[in-house]
This record gives C-alpha cells, sequence and structure tokens, in this order.
C-alpha cells in the first residue's frame, strides 16, 4: 500500500491524500533501488542563541512540549535527526559572547576563563531534549568567531586569528567538546569556521583564507582532537556553493585533516557539491546552512525554492540538509545588537508578544524529507523531468520513499513506478509547484 502527502499550499500543508485511478500520465518517474549513492545522516537546523531563547522561555511549559515533539519526535513530529549549533554567538544571538571572554588588553592563553555557562541556561538542555525524543540525532557545531583576544580585530566582530593564537584555539575546540561531553552532549562534527570568507561589519565573524583553514586543522585542530581522545569529525569550508577553489585548496593541502566539505545555498549552485566530489569521492558532503527569507516571497517561490533546492542538494551527495533558525520571532529576530532589520525565517515563529507559535512553510517544506528519510536510509535512482523534480531513498526498514516536487506552472498527472516492485505504480495529480512524498511500506512488496 502507498502512502502519499502533498504540499500545494498553506491552507493544505501537509496531508494524506488519495491516489489517482489508473489513467493516462504526463509523466512517469521510475525509481531504482538497484542503484546505490549516499547514505543520509538526515534533516535539522540550529537552536541559536536566539531560537533556544524563543523555544525554552517564550514558549509556555505546554506550547514548549508539543513545539518539542512536532520537531523531532520520529511518530510525533518530523523526526529532525541533526542540528548544527553555533560555538558561541552568531548574528542570531541577544548578546555578543564567546566561551572565553576577556576585558580590552587581557588575555587567556591557559583557558582558565572558559565556560559554557551561557549554553546551559537553555541551548544544552533543548539539545538534550532533542537527542532524548530523537536518539538518532547528531549535533554539529561551528564558531561564528574566535574569542576576541585571539584576533588581530580585538574583537568578535571582524579580524582573523592572530599567527600565535592558533595552538589556544585548537585547545579552545577541545575544551568545548569536554565541556559539552561532560553535560551528556556529544558533538559529531565541528567545522573550523562559519562562512570563512565574509567578514560582517555588524555580527561575529572572522576571515580564515584557505591556506590558514589547512594549517589551523593540519597542525592544531586535528592534533589536539587526536590527543584529547576525541574521535569528532572536521569538516571544512561551510560556506558557499560559488568557491569551489577553496575546499579543492583544503583536500589538495590537508586531506587526511578533513572528514568532509560542507555547503550553503548563499551563492552559486548544488552542483559544486558534485564537482569537489568526483576528485575527493572518499570524502564525505554535509549541507549545513540555507535560510528562507523575506526576499523570497511566500508562498512561491519561497516554498519551490525549499523543494527543488532540498532535491538538487541531495542528488548532488550531501548527507544532510540543514536549515537554519530553529525559531524567529515576529520581526525574525533575536539579534544581536546593532544587526539591524532581519530578513530571516525560522521553521517556528514564535510571537514574543502573545506567545503562540506558528509552523512555517519551512517546517512543512522539511518534513517532506525528514519525517520520510530516516537516518542511514541510502539514496537511489530516481528519474526525473524539467518539470517534476525527484528525489528516491531506501530506509534500514526495507521501506522506500520518494519526494516530488512540481516545478512546472500547471497541474501535472504523475506516475511514480518502483523497478522490481509487485503490484500498481501509484497516480497522482500534483498541482504547480506542489511537493508530493510517497512511501512504500508493504513488507511483501519484492524489495530487499
Amino acid at each position: 500500500m502507498n502512502t502519499i502527502y502533498m504540499t500545494d499550499g498553506p491552507e493544505r500543508m501537509f496531508t494524506p491524500i488519495e491516489e489517482d485511478a489508473a489513467g493516462a500520465a504526463d509523466v512517469t518517474i521510475t525509481v531504482d533501488p538497484g542503484h546505490r549513492h549516499q547514505s543520509i545522516d538526515g534533516f535539522g537546523a540550529s537552536f541559536t542563541d536566539a531560537s533556544a531563547h524563543l523555544i525554552g522561555q517564550v514558549l509556555d511549559d505546554g506550547d514548549r512540549t508539543y513545539a518539542m515533539s512536532k520537531l523531532f519526535d520520529p511518530k510525533l513530529g518530523i523526526g529532525l535527526s541533526l542540528l548544527r549549533n553555533p560555538m558561541g554567538a552568531s548574528d542570531y544571538a541577544r548578546t555578543i559572547y564567546s566561551y572565553d571572554d576577556m576585558p580590552n588588553g587581557y588575555e587567556d592563553m591557559e583557558l582558565e576563563h572558559f565556560s559554557i555557562y551561557h549554553d546551559e541556561d537553555g541551548i544544552i538542555p533543548l539539545t538534550k531534549w532533542a537527542m532524548e525524543l530523537n536518539p538518532q540525532l547528531k549535533l554539529i557545531a561551528s564558531p561564528w568567531s574566535a574569542p576576541g583576544w585571539m584576533k588581530t580585530s580585538g574583537s568578535m566582530i571582524g579580524g582573523e586569528l592572530k599567527e600565535d593564537r592558533y595552538e589556544v584555539y585548537a585547545r579552545y575546540f577541545v575544551r568545548f567538546l569536554q565541556a559539552y561531553a561532560e553535560q551528556g552532549v556529544p558533538v559529531f562534527a565541528v567545522t573550523p569556521q562559519n562562512e570563512p570568507l565574509f567578514m560582517p561589519g555588524h555580527y561575529p565573524g572572522m576571515l580564515m583564507p584557505a591556506d590558514r583553514e589547512v594549517r589551523f586543522v593540519r597542525d592544531f585542530l586535528r592534533p589536539a582532537l587526536r590527543k584529547a581522545g576525541f574521535d569528532t569529525r572536521v569538516f571544512g569550508y561551510d560556506h558557499n556553493w560559488d568557491r569551489i577553489d577553496y575546499p579543492l585548496n583544503l583536500l589538495d593541502d590537508a586531506f587526511d585533516a578533513f572528514d568532509g566539505i560542507a555547503w550553503h545555498w548563499y551563492g552559486g549552485r548544488p552542483v559544486s557539491q558534485s564537482r569537489v566530489a568526483a576528485i575527493f569521492p572518499d570524502k564525505d558532503v554535509y549541507f549545513t546552512e540555507g535560510s528562507g527569507g523575506e526576499w523570497i516571497p511566500e508562498f512561491e517561490p519561497a516554498f519551490s525554492n525549499l523543494m527543488r533546492t532540498g532535491i538538487d542538494i541531495l542528488r548532488n551527495g550531501s548527507k544532510s540538509f540543514i536549515l537554519w533558525n530553529l525559531a524567529l520571532d515576529e520581526h525574525n529576530g533575536p539579534v544581536v545588537p546593532g544587526f539591524g532589520r532581519s530578513t530571516c525565517r525560522g521553521l517556528l515563529r514564535v510571537d514574543q508578544t502573545d506567545r503562540t507559535v506558528e509552523y512555517t512553510l519551512d517546517y512543512y517544506g522539511l518534513a517532506h524529507f525528514s519525517k520520510f528519510i530516516r537516518p542511514g536510509a541510502v539514496r537511489i535512482d530516481s528519474s526525473q523531468t524539467v518539470g517534476v523534480r525527484s528525489l528516491a531513498c531506501r530506509n534500514t526498514d526495507g521501506s522506500t520513499v520518494a519526494v516530488l516536487f512540481n516545478d512546472a506552472d500547471h497541474a501535472v498527472r504523475v506516475v511514480v513506478e518502483v523497478c522490481g516492485m509487485d503490484g500498481s505504480p501509484c497516480t497522482a495529480t500534483m498541482p504547480a509547484k506542489a511537493a508530493l512524498t510517497v512511501v512504500w511500506n508493504d513488507e511483501n512488496n519484492g524489495m530487499r
């Protein structure tokens, strides 16, 4: 029996639909389990300081419990299985902070003042709760900046890592991993620097050219992790698709120091992931940040952008699809002082005035992937056309999932068939710009 879920607008967000009667189709999508590609770690977003504050402190107990279940529970919710949390403040934080802040003119080379106290207030408890709701959840951590006293700017805003601070910054990572482990929160992977080619002028950031990232990871971070007994993975780059020279340089110069490459969607195209992977096929591909926002009008093309890009990200070898903030408020914040007006959108919209919560199009779009493609699934071949894009995966329980998006400006009657499966294919009519997820659950369908 096929289960079909479709999203074609805010009024019909995520609802099982009846399968169409057999008949002529405009498009046939063929799924081939015989051709396997990358395994999937999962889908997720971030407990930024802003998101943790809104979910943990603004929502009342009932709405908070319900929201956490809707986000992370694989049965009652959409089963998010990845978090990519900032190490210290990002642009979406109420204050600018690191784990070792010092007054101007002071330094702490022995990290005597290191503390994750800030995270203990909200980020860590919510992350642990998410792990309880979904024991398969993995955490990736990324810094927006080193502490100011380690940088040429003397501040978490602007500047680069000082030459004589590489060793202490590597120990800073180790202390972070140790502190989180003591709280019962293992960290699956880190990236050395969020968006290392972008240096914002009004929120934490740090320039780290490819040769500097090579030196930091190869000569300091990787040895420090090894010495401390951590097998935490290190993903390089963590920036946009439009600069494949950076990840190529990382892997050319320090192949053994990096476990994979992390990507964002704010420039370039997803095919960059495949281009780098074609040269370095042994290195994993992770998509770690993409945010929706007011610069993309709702509901189309914002929903369309999420669906078509998510499919392309996974078809180009990524083991993950991670959006940005789990929650933002009615003003798309909170943001750091001096940030200005934010235009990003979270998976949840938490109104700080009336303390209500709204599940946004990003939540429902990501649900088409995260609820049905479970950690450990393997991407398999699926055909697609210019109008209908497709992604197919085989779960560890034997079920097969196909995620489709009708990118045409008109309705399409689509047939989805699986090679080697007994029984009739599923047929459904997809409105223009609609997403559809099909799950084959029959254990006797002949597929193994």
